[in-house]
């Protein structure tokens, strides 16, 4: 094929080279901001700020923080899962909100992931996110045990 036939969209999972694996969820930002969705160093797995983005880039659950944490969280365990991980392998989550306001929606959600793992949280608000229709925007670390 020839090279200005070649799709520029990453395969969802990738070698990096020395242990590293990627993945990509293919949104739109990825390769404009160049960064992976989703890093697999050895038994660590890194999830990139993730937001409540269709596969077309398009946000999910407009103007409802429940909706799009859920859609979020959703993202990220479709990442986690393509690099040999699940939910229960997280020990870290920050969680960035837009208005503090949508706390008690955005908790609803957390809490019925992650009310059995209990992983380390922090949840701050921030002035903005990259598209003004979302609410939050999650990132989470993963230890993969040696039995996955």
């Amino acid at each position: 094929m020839a090279r200005s036939q070649r799709s520029t969209r990453p395969p969802p999972r990738e070698r990096a080279g020395d242990d590293r694996t990627r993945y990509a969820s293919g949104t739109p930002w990825e390769p404009k901001v160049g960064y992976s969705r989703a890093v697999r160093v050895g038994a660590r797995i890194y999830v990139s700020g993730t937001t409540a983005t269709a596969p077309d880039g398009s946000v999910v659950g407009r103007g409802d923080a429940y909706a799009q944490t859920v859609q979020t969280l959703d993202n990220i365990e479709r990442a986690l899962t393509a690099l040999g991980s699940r939910r229960e392998d997280i020990v870290r989550v920050r969680v960035f909100v837009t208005d503090m306001g949508d706390f008690e929606a955005i908790a609803r959600a957390l809490g019925e992931r992650f009310a059995e793992i209990r992983p380390a949280n922090t949840l701050v608000q921030v002035s903005a996110l990259i598209d003004p229709a979302m609410k939050v925007e999650i990132e989470v670390d993963a230890e993969v045990p040696a039995e996955h």
